[in-house]
């Protein structure tokens, strides 16, 4: 796979920006090199990825969205998508970064947030595995995401983590800067469940209730109902936090009431397969990617960091 062709006029994901990003940046606020904002071994995810030794996250820097709701925002760039932390990472470093997570025990290797640069990741997968790499891999996506391109890394992952954020194309522009979404991750996702393990995760945003029903309906009437090969999942989301630095966000936890009401509608529906995360109200738990860990020691076990703007330490045992 030659992947300089990939950056030359991007088309990779669905801005369709054009830009020639191995001269330059994409709206994605990334040129063809990949870059990591953090690796580790991380517990906070669902049961049957974190395992007992955690899911080996692989934070990619960079976003092809523009969330006002973005945990993550330090690496992901915010909602201006400027100076996210990270560095790039060659081939033989994102190797050594998978082979160090599955030798600590990982139960996956688990990519964060890599819409924007999968021409690159299914390069340094295959590499990985040739290299010895065997434990499955995780998808872990927004969703915001080409058909053609997702059928890269067919045959590369095992269990897709695709995020759909709503339905609702006014609360899609207003919050996520992508009026398109809905459709185009609702496609995605159906093509996901065709594909093998699906875990789809829904964040309930507070004084967005509506957009959170629409979507469980839609999964029970549209994906959860289909006969596939193994029966997709669900998983709830509560963590929403606002972040001071990002703009006209809800400014607000999610409520009891809310909660309770979301439970009510997955009943409602007959979603019975997934997980719910109990009610969340804090932000000791949001990461910060300035730290060696961004997480809490008790969530992660970190390998490679992003640090004082590019100090990259991987630790030895």
């Amino acid at each position: 796979m030659n992947i300089d062709e990939f950056y030359t006029n991007c088309r990779i994901c669905p801005r369709n920006c054009g830009v020639n990003r191995n001269t330059g940046k994409g709206f994605c606020g990334e040129n063809a090199q990949l870059r990591v904002g953090f690796a580790g071994l991380h517990s906070g995810e669902e049961p049957p990825l974190r395992g007992e030794k955690g899911s080996g996250t692989v934070f990619i820097s960079g976003c092809n969205l523009r969330c006002k709701t973005c945990q993550n925002w330090q690496i992901s760039g915010g909602v201006k998508n400027n100076n996210a932390f990270g560095r790039n990472v060659s081939a033989e470093e994102f190797i050594i970064i998978c082979l160090k997570l599955q030798e600590m025990g990982a139960e996956n290797i688990n990519i964060v947030t890599g819409s924007h640069v999968v021409p690159a990741i299914v390069q340094n997968l295959s590499a990985a595995k040739k290299e010895g790499l065997n434990i499955p891999v995780v998808w872990n996506t927004s969703s915001y995401e080409k058909i053609e391109t997702l059928e890269l890394l067919d045959g590369l992952v095992d269990i897709w983590l695709p995020d759909i954020k709503t339905l609702d194309k006014k609360v899609a522009a207003t919050l996520f800067n992508a009026p398109d979404y809905p459709e185009i991750a609702s496609a995605a996702i159906e093509w996901m469940t065709k594909k093998g393990k699906v875990i789809i995760r829904h964040l309930i945003l507070p004084g967005y209730l509506e957009s959170t029903r629409a979507v469980l309906k839609w999964l029970a009437d549209s994906v959860f109902c289909e006969k596939t090969a193994e029966k997709p999942q669900i998983s709830i989301m509560t963590q929403y936090t606002l972040i001071k630095s990002i703009p006209n966000a809800p400014q607000r936890f999610v409520s009891r009431q809310e909660y309770e009401t979301v439970l009510g509608w997955l009943s409602e529906y007959g979603i019975e397969e997934g997980f719910c995360q109990e009610l969340v109200t804090g932000s000791d738990w949001l990461p910060d990617f300035r730290k060696e860990n961004p997480f809490s020691s008790k969530l992660s076990v970190p390998i490679w960091g992003y640090k004082n703007h590019g100090l990259v330490q991987i630790k030895e045992d």
